[in-house]
């Protein structure tokens, strides 16, 4: 058996994550994301898949991050039939990411032949919702430390990442009767100190690594993040302003939900009323109830139902556009956390579209920002950003707390590298730009390691003859 790796994303970027193992004719495709940030980057998205979606026996998902689930819908509208394997939380999750991704994509499509901003007469969706129906029967979801056969001497098994709910590394186990190989991909990474995630879990042996590098060349110390959230919250106070955190709905809100909860709880912020202004995030936050086992949040059960700190007085959740634009009205001091975190789509763009002009109020961006997105030009100080195809002056504070991020820093990736007991074979640095790839792949190479940085649409021949 000859085992091939090709990469098809988050080559030198954060998005798009796809990888494709082929071997006897058979092919496995390890994760499905969306192509974000950047143009051409984005275009990708809409590009035939240099592989026959028919011919892919199983998509194995790492975790719901649309990144890494948003180009399934496309790839069964273009042919694939096969099965979709993930943890139970994922699965979930995935329901909940795809149709609110679906949605607006429809409704950006028809805003911008509303407005007359797209080039196309009659601008399309990706996918529709009808699309993403299609996907959720194909998927079959297993437990954490399950070994799930995939084909003839291949197997699955999914360990704890720490990163979201369900997240995942994936070991993939090839068998003959000559020898056993171990190709493993370690997904996004949590933090080993993460308020409310586990640590990822260690994993000792691989013969082939594909590691993310989303943060491979920096630090992000937790050690800071309610002393700068406390004094962002009270300097936006005293500017009787009010507060608009763009974050991704699933992982984000909740850890922010958390941090705020506490300093209320401590008065080390005013007891300010917290808008939750995304149907995702609300669903969401739903799951991290049913899904205690994955997080450290105290989930108690009261007369049937499930009470933890997501019930708390302070907290809002806008289920209706009525209750959305409610809060254009809003002249006291309030925080707004809505989707999507990197300001691509969602209910936030409205919340800019009226904020970010606005010299009392605040932006606080909680989390990384891709290379060409709107909120990294927000966050670069531009003075101008284009909102439903109109300029808008950005007058508005402008903050970032950094130590809130999902991913694993610098520090944390080789710790959790330092786990291998033997250097696997080769070693691929994906999922981070081309510095951060490179920072990371500088640091194992120090230490001896065969590290490699690929390019998008690379091929390497893994094994051959086992």
């Amino acid at each position: 058996m000859n085992i091939r790796l090709k990469i098809l994303g988050a080559a030198q970027s954060v998005t798009g994550s796809k990888y494709l193992l082929e071997f006897d004719n058979q092919k496995i495709l390890v994760d499905c994301g969306l192509f974000q940030g950047q143009k051409e980057l984005r275009l990708r998205n809409w590009e035939r898949l240099p592989v026959d979606p028919a011919t892919i026996h199983t998509v194995i998902i790492t975790h719901a991050h649309i990144d890494h689930i948003g180009y399934l819908p496309r790839l069964v509208k273009d042919g694939f039939r096969g099965q979709i394997i993930c943890t139970h939380a994922t699965e979930d999750l995935m329901k909940i990411m795809l149709q609110d991704a679906a949605k607006l994509q429809e409704e950006e499509a028809e805003f911008a032949f509303k407005r007359g901003y797209s080039k196309h007469s009659k601008p399309e969706p990706l996918f529709s919702e009808k699309d993403v129906q299609e996907v959720l029967p194909l998927v079959n979801s297993v437990r954490f430390n399950k070994e799930v056969k995939i084909l003839n001497h291949i197997s699955a098994r999914f360990f704890n990442s720490g990163h979201i709910l369900g997240s995942a590394i994936i070991e993939l186990t090839f068998n003959s009767q000559k020898q056993e190989k171990k190709v493993v991909f370690s997904g996004d990474l949590g933090r080993y100190t993460d308020a409310i995630m586990h640590p990822p879990e260690a994993i000792e042996r691989a013969d082939v690594l594909l590691v993310e590098s989303t943060y491979g060349n920096r630090l992000n110390p937790v050690d800071q993040i309610e002393n700068d959230l406390s004094q962002i919250i009270n300097e936006a106070v005293t500017h009787q302003g009010v507060i608009v955190v763009p974050a991704f709905a699933v992982g984000r809100t909740q850890t922010l939900i958390y941090h705020f909860h506490q300093l209320m709880a401590q008065k080390r912020i005013p007891k300010l009323p917290i808008y939750i202004d995304s149907p995702m995030a609300i669903n969401v936050t739903d799951l991290y109830e049913r899904h205690s086992y994955n997080h450290k949040i105290k989930v108690e059960k009261h007369h049937n139902q499930l009470i933890s700190i997501f019930d708390s007085p302070q907290i809002h959740f806008c289920t209706n556009r009525e209750d959305s634009k409610a809060l254009n009205d809003l002249k006291r001091s309030a925080i707004i956390i809505s989707a999507s975190g990197m300001v691509t789509g969602g209910r936030i763009l409205h919340h800019l579209f009226h904020r970010l002009r606005n010299e009392n109020d605040t932006v606080l961006f909680a989390g990384y920002q891709a290379e060409g997105s709107r909120g990294r030009r927000i966050q670069d100080g531009e003075p101008m950003v284009k909102i439903f195809g109109e300029e808008v002056p950005v007058k508005c504070h402008v903050k970032t707390i950094n130590g809130l991020s999902a991913h694993a820093d610098q520090e944390e990736l080789l710790q959790w590298l330092d786990n291998f007991k033997e250097r696997p074979k080769v070693t691929f640095i994906t999922h981070g730009e081309t510095t951060s790839a490179t920072t990371l792949a500088e640091k194992l190479k120090a230490k001896n390691w065969n590290a490699v940085v690929p390019n998008y649409l690379d091929t390497f021949e893994l094994f051959s003859g086992i």
